[in-house]
């Protein structure tokens, strides 16, 4: 019986940039990384039941009953009032999911679907769930031949990755920085956990692909980008490298401040990694 939740902070029952073919995401809320970049920031806390965000909302989709936030998704029009107000980065139109409940809208979607993947937030903070999630679509006659992918910041140690990859099919791995020191800047935590990670995915051959926010006069220097160039080569020829493009969508905070990254800087690191011999290097289709 499948009845272990999850808090959803929501569900894609169609996307093409969430791994390979066509995809349903789910996507978790809380994020053990604090990241000033982040675009999605409501799903880095986790609702703390104050009641700041009720006044906030118009249409009366939200109440306090018995100490707890009620979320009516049925009222809601989706005016993200109540992300603005929320004092902890976290939203309160979130609702909880069960395992039965994520593969209903599998099996319902699925003939245009190419497989599942959970991210986040961050997405192995609810390593139980996905376990028991991806077993069961594994284990489903109807849903055996959908890839289970997992979109991560990597911050999981090695017991919570050999309990995931077992059922996971592939997995895309966010690195926010190689010195240490700028990526606690960043995240507020170390990277040693992260680069681990990444070598242990790619030595059970789950790394899909390795992901770097290029971020100006941050993440975009000469020291950084040499050993982004040295990480790649050092897990496989093969790896697939995204280079993402700092900029100011769904930021909030102080990186608001910080300056746009560009298309020349972006497309002469990935001509970088290609000449060094990283095969795969995809870019952003658009910069705004």
């Amino acid at each position: 019986m499948n009845c272990r939740q999850a808090t959803v902070s929501k569900i894609l029952t169609y996307s093409l940039v969430d791994g390979p073919g066509n995809r349903l995401v789910v996507f978790l809320q809380g994020c053990n990384f604090n990241c000033p970049t982040c675009h999605n920031p409501y799903t880095i806390g986790t609702c703390n039941d104050c009641g700041d965000c009720i006044p906030a909302c118009h249409a009366d989709a939200l109440s306090l009953q018995g100490g707890k936030i009620t979320f009516d998704s049925a009222a809601c029009d989706h005016c993200d009032a109540c992300l603005d107000a929320c004092p902890i980065s976290a939203s309160p139109m979130t609702t909880q999911h069960s395992v039965a409940d994520i593969l209903a809208i599998a099996r319902t979607h699925r003939p245009f679907l190419s497989g599942v993947t959970i991210s986040g937030g961050e997405a192995t903070l609810h390593l139980k769930f996905i376990v028991e999630l991806f077993s069961a679509i594994k284990g489903d006659p109807d849903l055996a031949d959908m890839t289970c992918f997992i979109d991560t910041n990597g911050y999981l140690g090695t017991k919570g990755w050999q309990a995931l990859l077992p059922v996971t099919d592939g997995v895309m791995l966010d690195i926010k920085a190689f010195d240490a020191g700028l990526h606690r800047g960043l995240t507020g935590r170390d990277n040693r956990t992260v680069l681990q990670s990444a070598q242990t995915l790619e030595s059970a051959g789950k790394l899909y692909e390795l992901r770097y926010l290029m971020i100006p006069g941050k993440t975009d220097g000469e020291n950084e980008i040499s050993s982004l160039i040295d990480f790649a080569k050092s897990l496989s020829p093969d790896v697939r490298v995204r280079l993402n493009a700092f900029q100011h969508h769904g930021v909030k905070g102080d990186a608001l401040g910080w300056e746009k990254m560009g298309k020349q800087t972006v497309e002469a690191t990935a001509g970088r990694l290609r000449t060094a011999g990283v095969k795969t290097v995809t870019t952003p289709a658009i910069y705004q």
